[in-house]
């Protein structure tokens, strides 16, 4: 019994851990005038990657873990470089025809691009043997909520920057996407 409560509290810990870079960056993506439905599709769409990028982690494998750990942090730094390019530079335009916006496909590349460590961490717990669906779920709701606190945050802020709200918001996601790239 004492294992497995050690085992959820690190498993909590670690949800945590990975829902901190959605919330992170949830807040320059609140900054675009979002809507509530928004926030809350965008968390439940959150959610569900965080929930499904660990569950492909751990079936994938103990001998895949190197490749694809060096591989998500990349692709995850270029995802966050597109979009927060994308954002900084539409704050610039009148016109709204941006390429990449938090909604449909952006809102994709962005819980995709927040979900690639948890593919990581999944292909971990699955050589060490994990309670599968007790970290699924850990992962799953530790992102939701602190996607949508971040969203919220983020939308407050954008009130009181007003128009170069979204440059900031574009800014952030730039910084965490060469943070991702640049070996610290």
């Amino acid at each position: 019994m004492t294992a497995y409560i050690g085992e959820i509290l690190t498993l909590l810990l670690m949800s945590f851990a990975l829902g901190m870079d959605a919330f992170s960056i949830g807040i320059g993506m609140g900054m675009f005038q979002l809507r509530l439905k928004q926030i809350f599709y965008i968390g439940l769409t959150v959610g569900f990657f965080h929930v499904w990028m660990p569950l492909l982690g751990i079936i994938a494998g103990r001998f895949l873990s190197e490749t694809f750990g060096t591989i998500a942090g990349y692709a995850g730094g270029g995802l966050l470089i597109i979009l927060g390019l994308q954002m900084f530079f539409s704050s610039f335009k009148k016109e709204s025809d941006s390429i990449v916006t938090p909604v449909g496909i952006g809102v994709i590349l962005f819980a995709l691009s927040v979900s690639l460590d948890s593919f990581s961490v999944g292909l971990t717990l699955g050589i060490y043997g994990a309670r599968t669906v007790a970290a699924l779920v850990c992962f799953g709701v530790a992102a939701t909520t602190l996607t949508w606190i971040a969203l919220l945050i983020g939308r407050k802020v954008q009130g009181y920057l007003g128009t170069y709200s979204e440059a900031l918001g574009g800014s952030i996601l730039l910084a965490f996407g060469i943070k991702l790239l640049l070996p610290i």
